[in-house]
C-alpha cells in the first residue's frame, strides 16, 4: 500500500489506526495538499459504519471494507474502539469511542 489512508479488508487486522471522520472537531495537517484526503479520528466519539449485532461498550475491531464489528476476545493492537450504544441490525452507524479503551 503506497497511500497513506487506505480502506481496510483484512477482518481484526492489527495494522489500523483509526476511523475515517464525518465531522472532526479538530483537523491536524489542515493544510495537506493530495488527490484524496481523509480526516483520520485517533481519538474522540465517531460514528462509524458496524455490522450488528454490537452492544453497548463491546470492544470493536475492523471487519473490513470500512466497517467494524464486535469481538469478545480481540488480539492486541486490532482494537478499534468501544461501542456506545446498541446496534440489532445487520449493518448501520453507531457511535464509538476510538482511541485508548
Amino acid at each position: 500500500r503506497s497511500a497513506e489512508v487506505t480502506v481496510n479488508a483484512v477482518d481484526a487486522d492489527p495494522k489500523v489506526a483509526g476511523v475515517v471522520s464525518t465531522d472532526p472537531g479538530f483537523i491536524m495537517n489542515e493544510g495537506l495538499k493530495a488527490d484524496y484526503v481523509a480526516k483520520v479520528a485517533l481519538t474522540g466519539r465517531v460514528p462509524t459504519m458496524v455490522i450488528g449485532p454490537v452492544k453497548k461498550g463491546d470492544m470493536l475491531v475492523v471487519a473490513g471494507l470500512g466497517r467494524a464489528r464486535a469481538e469478545a476476545n480481540p488480539k492486541i493492537g486490532s482494537v478499534i474502539g468501544k461501542a456506545l450504544e446498541d446496534f440489532a441490525g445487520d449493518e448501520g452507524v453507531i457511535e464509538v469511542v476510538v482511541g485508548r479503551v
